[in-house]
């Protein structure tokens, strides 16, 4: 509407000048005549500008129309899939700007308002879930080790997942990198970004954008000189780009100043620190990748361990289960951590479902000086809480969990139900709480948490539940559920059941679980099986 105002505006200045009785002389008719040419080019790059925008918002509409009839075919398995949970974000955050503002340059206003401002029944994610599913997305090709041109193709794990990703969805994904101060991933994917664009025949990005994101973050992972590289490919391609030039003086600088360095510092690593890394590398793995090799799959427990593990029919001595008894597969001796197969019909996992969703809200974490609940980045998920009271099912979970470990639910918090997003994940933690936590769980007056019950409720590709500090991984499976005690019989916690959740390669991982306090169970804990000394 404004570019038509603006052209009728111009229009009327060339056909509307102050009066002169045009009609009085040939002479001035000839100007006039003149002044049509003027109109028709100005008509004619009006049409051409305005060809070009709808031809775009063709294009959108067709990249839209692929997404939905692709995801419709089975909307739970196009979502589950980490990729395509991306690209719907981004269709509706950074893609749909540039809807609105194509579709804001001609007629469409209204439709514009009518869709954002006047529908409560249409949900838009906004900046910060773009940011998040691109961070999720950057978590699983990490812990995975995903190539950043096998997951552009679309392939997770062998398996191709879904349609390959644009130039401008590698750059998107690079840009929320660049934004987040994360500049080793920014320049993973402005570099396959800039690949892709140069493959292109309708381009999704500019490869002059991608190369000044390029450079600067090449810069900050420290290779000054490829950077200077870059700018001057820049440079090439738009020579009076804006920053350019003085980015290339920037890094000069910053090259010959480096040079000045190296002639007075040889650059040595002190001999402690070198000492440090190989004690570090030769006799212990870091935690962080003793964590993504577990949720790799990889196999870490020593043979002789894993030889000693077992399966055996559980009843606890209840009336019920020697009737009936469950199926028990140990995972780990000491810490006892053992798997009940099983346990959750399809049936109850869907009421245990039904009742969470309306009430799921972002899961918290407890602040170990506060006390007090808040979110956090190494925790990805919604939670909700559910009470025996609520539903016959949740009562029945919570006497089933008693009956076979022999622990009261009486004063257990409620059952938990987590369901993870995008690469939902939980970073190495402990459940139960350290001395210095001096306040944790004092509102709730029931003491420590002695003990974990964990339900499975879907089946995922990755999202096992790992004990990095003894090589345990547990992998998700419907119907089953973990179990382990977090204190000695002492009381104090025990450091080898620190634990995490991996992020979630594909699919929807619901779990629910008990967190087990210790009053009430000073009479009925086992003194002998499942506890550790």
């Amino acid at each position: 509407m404004l570019l038509l105002m603006s052209i009728s505006i111009y229009i009327s200045m060339l056909v509307l000048p102050a009066k002169t009785d045009m009609f009085t002389a040939i002479i001035d008719l000839q100007k006039l005549l003149y002044t049509e040419a003027e109109i028709i080019k100005t008509l004619e790059l009006y049409l051409k500008a305005e060809e070009q925008r709808l031809q775009k918002v063709r294009q959108l509409r067709q990249e839209y129309g692929q997404m939905y009839q692709l995801a419709s075919q089975d909307v739970d398995s196009f979502i589950a899939n980490p990729v395509n949970a991306y690209l719907l974000v981004k269709r509706l955050t950074a893609d749909w700007k540039n809807a609105e503002s194509l579709i804001l340059e001609g007629e469409g206003k209204n439709l514009i308002e009518n869709i954002t401002r006047n529908r409560d029944d249409l949900k838009f994610p906004d900046d910060e879930d773009l940011n998040g599913a691109a961070v999720a997305l950057l978590r699983l090709q990490d812990t995975y080790k995903i190539d950043t041109s096998v997951l552009a193709k679309g392939y997770i794990q062998g398996t191709k997942h879904s349609s390959e990703l644009t130039a401008g969805d590698c750059f998107e994904l690079g840009r929320q990198s660049y934004n987040n101060e994360d500049f080793y991933h920014t320049v993973l994917w402005m570099q396959e970004a800039l690949e892709r664009a140069e493959e292109e025949i309708d381009k999704t990005a500019d490869a002059a954008e991608i190369l000044e994101y390029l450079a600067y973050a090449t810069y900050k992972q420290g290779n000054t000189r490829h950077a200077l590289k870059l700018t001057n490919d820049l440079l090439e391609l738009v020579p009076d780009h804006p920053r350019a030039g003085g980015n290339k003086i920037f890094f000069e600088n910053s090259l010959q100043k480096s040079e000045k360095k190296k002639k007075g510092d040889d650059g040595d690593v002190p001999v402690e620190e070198t000492y440090m890394e190989f004690k570090r590398s030769v006799y212990g793995i870091p935690e962080r990748e003793k964590y993504e090799m577990l949720c790799r799959g990889e196999e870490l427990m020593n043979k002789t361990e894993e030889g000693k593990l077992k399966c055996h029919y559980h009843t606890n001595n209840h009336p019920y289960y020697l009737l009936q008894p469950v199926k028990e597969e140990e995972a780990f001796l000491r810490p006892r951590i053992v798997m009940y197969h099983n346990i959750l019909s399809d049936k109850e996992i869907e009421v245990v479902k039904t009742l969470a969703i309306p009430r799921l809200k972002r899961a918290t974490v407890q602040n170990y000086k506060s006390g007090e609940l808040e979110t956090a980045s190494y925790r990805i998920s919604k939670s909700a809480w559910l009470s025996n009271e609520e539903h016959e099912v949740i009562a029945k979970i919570s006497q089933r969990i008693e009956d076979l470990t022999g622990l009261t639910m009486s004063t257990a918090e409620e059952l938990q139900v987590v369901n993870y997003g995008i690469g939902g994940h939980y970073e190495p933690h402990f459940d139960f709480s350290r001395r210095e936590e001096t306040n944790a769980f004092k509102s709730l007056g029931t003491g420590n948490r002695i003990a974990t019950w964990l339900n499975y409720m879907s089946d995922v590709e990755g999202g096992a539940t790992v004990f990095p500090h003894i090589n345990v991984a547990v992998w998700p499976r419907k119907g089953s559920a973990a179990f382990w005690y977090n204190l000695f019989k002492s009381g104090e916690g025990d450091m080898l059941t620190r634990h995490a959740a991996c992020p979630v390669l594909a699919g929807f991982k619901w779990v629910s679980n008990k967190w087990i306090h210790e009053r009430g169970q000073e009479f009925r804990r086992k003194c002998g099986l499942h506890f550790t000394d």
